[in-house]
């Protein structure tokens, strides 16, 4: 005989009995929308550690309640999301060769109204750093997506684990050791990796160092922040960070949160 429609599968140890589960007193129920995507990784994160979706989440509310995990450390998680990984919006528009034209984004409107704090945009590799105690934990390195995967829609970076063992993390790892962290405070740090051995080492440092954006980057104060000035103003810019050099290009930081940047080569060639 052949069977049709979805089998039964294992049978119940009492067929008479129907599953059920009846919840402690006083517990609550939580409903939360989600899209697909991020219920497909939910569920596939709870297949590969043998527990229920539901057991996930009462993990993390337990961790908070028991303090093994912070407010503080879930909402970096959330704003690490939201910032860090989104990839920061060039002021001006491109048109002919991909260099910039005297069109401000709509996006990067704050920019133009003189709002925001205006920073050395350091040349090197996008590392994060995550310190406990002063000590290094955890060194990830952000990674972009694939032609393949871009033209999936996937446009925005995202990071991994730097690994001490494959030769093409060597120098983002020596960067991190010979970084001092015993002040920075406990969290993720985003940072930029500079050195002798790191992107042409354009500010012609003498050894491998981490800066991270949210303690160190310079500020270059007031700046001009026309099409016509800024072009002007950047091929001559000094680097803060690296006196006699040119500075790559300048990342403004709005007081919410929001970042746009502009780099020298973005220009044409000034005549």
């Amino acid at each position: 005989m052949t069977k049709t429609g979805r089998g039964r599968g294992r049978p119940r140890k009492n067929p008479e009995r129907l599953a059920a589960w009846t919840p402690p007193e006083g517990w609550g129920r939580l409903v939360v929308w989600m899209s697909p995507e991020e219920r497909k990784a939910l569920k596939r994160f709870a297949l590969e550690a043998d527990v229920t979706v539901a057991d996930l989440v009462r993990s993390l509310a337990s961790g908070l309640h028991h303090e093994v995990i912070t407010a503080d450390e879930l909402l970096s998680q959330v704003r690490k999301g939201a910032v860090v990984v989104e990839k920061i919006p060039t002021i001006f528009e491109r048109g002919e060769g991909f260099k910039v034209m005297d069109r401000p984004r709509a996006d990067c409107d704050w920019v133009f109204k003189d709002e925001g704090v205006a920073t050395e945009k350091l040349d090197g590799t996008n590392i994060r750093v995550t310190v406990r105690s002063g000590e290094v934990v955890r060194v990830e390195k952000r990674r972009n997506p694939s032609k393949v995967q871009k033209k999936k829609g996937i446009v925005d970076g995202w990071y991994v684990d730097a690994d001490e063992y494959a030769s093409s993390d060597r120098w983002i790892l020596d960067a991190v050791t010979g970084t001092d962290t015993g002040l920075w405070p406990d969290g993720e740090h985003p940072c930029e990796a500079l050195g002798p051995r790191i992107q042409g080492n354009p500010l012609d440092l003498e050894s491998h160092i981490c800066v991270p954006f949210n303690m160190e980057v310079p500020d270059f104060g007031a700046v001009p922040r026309s099409y016509d000035s800024l072009r002007e103003t950047l091929s001559a810019l000094e680097s803060r960070y690296a006196p006699g050099h040119l500075a790559e290009g300048i990342v403004f930081h709005h007081p919410d949160g929001r970042r746009a940047k502009i780099k020298r080569k973005d220009f044409p060639p000034l005549a």
